[in-house]
């Protein structure tokens, strides 16, 4: 069993500002930055007003570990305090089905697994003892 995980910290809206400030704080890398806008649109879910530039993913590359950010959606509550998860990254789904059904036992659902835009298996979850969890297969890419 694979088994990664890593920081995941959350932001109202300053996580670009974040993200390069610790880039430079911690003399890391930036792999990766998307906003809500950049994904593709869904006219079922229509992106409200102020969400197209706020950042729905980064990836910071911080010596051998990685810290990752996001914006809340507007309108989503944020307190500070709960602006960290532990993202998990399981290497098969099956491990994701169960790791997700272990933290799910007397918790709350936040978005159930599902296939996404950028894994076959993605859900969020608060455990029982109020801790955001993330879990995260990631995606397979063809080889050239």
């Amino acid at each position: 069993m694979t088994i990664r995980l890593n920081p995941y910290l959350n932001f109202d809206g300053n996580t670009r500002e974040a993200v390069l400030f610790y880039e430079k704080a911690l003399r890391g890398q930036l792999l990766s930055l998307t906003t809500f806008g950049d994904m593709p649109a869904d006219p079922n879910y229509p992106l409200p007003e102020g969400a197209k530039d706020r950042v729905m993913h980064a990836l910071l590359k911080v010596g051998e570990g990685e810290l990752m950010f996001s914006d809340t959606f507007p309108g989503m509550p944020h307190q500070p305090g709960d602006t960290v998860t532990i993202a998990l990254h399981p290497s098969e789904e099956s491990e994701a089905r169960g790791i997700f059904a272990a933290l799910e036992d007397g918790g709350h659902v936040v978005m159930p697994l599902q296939k996404t835009e950028w894994s076959p298996l993605y859900g969020m979850l608060k455990d029982k003892f109020g801790v955001i969890f993330q879990v995260n297969v990631a995606a397979e890419h063809p080889k050239p």
